[in-house]
């Protein structure tokens, strides 16, 4: 009776069916205790999981929660596109110097919207080859025998001392490398495609100043070769017998850097930056 009555008299530490560990204050099951060097080891990697998303934001990588956005990166490839077609234009003379074109109409012609074309004529009048008229659109910059002339002479300036310099100390093999770049000027001049030459020349002379390592050279080299091709004001159209007369020059200049004469190279080279829209 007196086990009996003890038993009864004594409060249970805990409600009846209620968990003693139910409690968030209470202490936690022994199955449910997690070592204190595990829980140290998990917060250190949560945290290093935060560190790296940080690092990666500052890099403008992409997260999980950040996908990245295509449309920027196709803009950007139709604009290049339009780019290329509007410089093939001013090259076969299809832009007029002196005319004013708009964004929309010319963006109609190439079935784009207006925006790539209005960016790709931003890019051309920062070389130059337009001007922006301010609620029209954009006007072909008109240019004269001058300028080319000024052209051709800064270009000389540039361009033969290097190629000298090559010729005496690039093998021949290296040159011969080279000679499919200028049979491509011989094929596109054989055709009369204007654009298509003034494409494979300037890759022709990008390859044989890139032999200097120097990289600013060879693009301050190919701005200006550039310009040189633009078309001139009431200008008479290049006729096909005035490109394969410069295409040949090609061969003829690897020839002569192949052969180390430097007297040939010196006049090629005048000859062929004094030639006609290269």
């Amino acid at each position: 009776m007196e086990q009996g009555s003890a038993r009864e008299g004594a409060r249970p530490a805990y409600a009846p069916g209620v968990s003693p560990y139910a409690s968030g204050n209470a202490a936690r099951a022994p199955q449910d205790r997690v070592p204190e060097q595990a829980r140290g080891r998990q917060g250190e990697e949560r945290r290093a999981r935060g560190r790296q998303g940080e690092e990666g934001r500052a890099r403008g990588e992409h997260t999980h929660s950040e996908p990245p956005a295509p449309r920027a990166v196709q803009r950007h490839s139709v604009r290049g596109q339009i780019l290329d077609a509007l410089r093939a234009a001013l090259v076969d003379g299809e832009l007029v110097p002196g005319q004013v074109y708009s964004a929309p109409a010319l963006g109609a012609r190439f079935g784009v919207s207006a925006t790539p074309v209005r960016e790709a004529m931003q890019r051309l009048a920062v070389e130059g080859a337009v001007e922006v008229v301010p609620n029209r659109g954009f006007r072909v910059t008109e240019r004269g025998p001058r300028e080319l002339a000024e052209l051709a002479e800064v270009r000389a300036l540039i361009e033969v001392p290097v190629m000298l310099s090559l010729a005496r100390t690039v093998p021949a093999h290296r040159w011969s490398v080279l000679r499919p770049l200028a049979e491509a000027t011989v094929a596109a001049a054989a055709v009369g495609d204007r654009a298509a030459y003034a494409e494979s020349d300037r890759a022709f002379h990008r390859a044989v100043l890139t032999l200097s390592g120097n990289e600013q050279l060879v693009t301050v080299a190919d701005e200006l070769h550039r310009r040189s091709q633009w078309p001139l004001v009431a200008g008479p159209v290049t006729r096909r017998a005035e490109l394969l007369a410069d295409a040949a020059e090609h061969t003829a200049l690897l020839d002569a850097l192949i052969a180390q004469d430097l007297t040939v190279v010196q006049a090629l080279v005048r000859e062929h930056f004094n030639g006609a829209d290269r």
